[in-house]
């Protein structure tokens, strides 16, 4: 391999870096979401911190390294202006599944899920937070388009529009598969102590 290969693919794939996510914090130390959890690539952190815009609270041992500077990786960062959280949820099939808890609404299974209209549309049923509800394939061809009444089934909890705060403090309840340690104290440090 000639030296200018070996550095067009170190470019490419900087495999040592880029597995260094930041957990992003709001001014307040909460993350700005926990599912998706809020993070950034090193990259968008150095250059947030590189900028003012963050104040780094936490950093992995790796450096990163330019002809003048020298800087530890950030793996947390806290935004310097507050970012007011949103109000509204927006109706999408994500926050529906995570409404859900990833689990069909008749039967309880999880995996491959869709979704389907409670009230059919070709009864009439609409597409809205309080119709649809998370549920497996055999579930929905079994209901198909008929009333809920009329299949022998039942729902496990009516469906409803959640409030932002409750989707948030749903996703807590489903971490990413990494979770790094120094990202632990800003995780769950508003959770209720068990006495």
């Amino acid at each position: 391999m000639m030296d200018g290969d070996f550095r067009t693919e170190f470019v490419r794939s900087p495999s040592a870096l880029k597995h260094h996510p930041a957990l992003v914090l709001n001014a307040d130390y909460r993350p700005l979401s926990y599912y998706p959890l809020s993070l950034w690539p090193w990259q968008e952190a150095v250059k947030a911190a590189w900028l003012d815009r963050v104040d780094i609270v936490a950093e992995y041992e790796e450096v990163v390294r330019s002809p003048s500077t020298e800087i530890r990786i950030p793996s947390v960062v806290v935004l310097k202006d507050y970012v007011k959280p949103q109000k509204r949820v927006a109706f999408t099939r994500f926050n529906l599944f995570l409404r859900d808890e990833f689990r069909c609404q008749y039967c309880g299974a999880k995996g491959d899920l869709t979704f389907d209209h409670v009230v059919p549309r070709a009864s009439g049923g609409v597409t809205s937070w309080q119709n649809v509800v998370a549920a497996c394939s055999p579930c929905n061809l079994h209901k198909g388009s008929k009333a809920l009444h009329r299949t022998g089934m039942s729902l496990r909890k009516p469906p409803r529009q959640p409030g932002a705060e409750e989707l948030r403090n749903m996703g807590r309840k489903f971490p990413p598969n990494h979770l790094h340690e120094s990202w632990m104290d800003f995780l769950y440090w508003d959770a209720e102590l068990q006495a």
